[in-house]
């Protein structure tokens, strides 16, 4: 993987992947630790998804909420992450469980790079089975 950051003016950065995605850093963007956070929880939702849709599951949306706390002194990294996880259709339970614990035990690399850190991640999920 290759990418680039150039400096816009102000406080302001845009990043820039080999394929073409970008990201706008600092103001009117979101912080490079926000984004560490974003890509946890886009990371382990990719995984959810193809899991259970290899099950055959009828998943018909999944949302992905992520909460962070960091040290005060720094590195300010992440100390603890909650995951939470609504799981939208009429889904199994047990295969929705098994969905997260392997992407967490075994696909996330992104959440495997914080636990490598020494962050507590946690998870938590809920399955709703009709869509308001």
């Amino acid at each position: 993987m290759k990418g680039k950051v150039r400096w816009i003016g102000d406080s302001k950065f845009g990043a820039l992947t080999e394929e073409g995605g970008k990201i706008l850093f600092g103001e009117e963007g979101i912080s490079p630790m926000k984004t560490l956070l974003l890509s946890v929880a886009g990371c382990t939702a990719i995984d959810v998804v193809m899991i259970l849709q290899k099950m055959r599951e009828p998943l018909e949306d999944l949302e992905v909420e992520i909460s962070g706390e960091r040290r005060e002194e720094h590195p300010k990294i992440y100390t603890k992450v909650h995951i939470h996880y609504k799981i939208y259709g009429n889904v199994n339970e047990e295969k929705a469980k098994r969905a997260i614990e392997l992407s967490q035990e075994k696909y996330c690399s992104a959440s495997a790079h914080l636990k490598l850190s020494g962050t507590k991640v946690t998870y938590s999920y809920e399955i709703i089975r009709e869509k308001v």
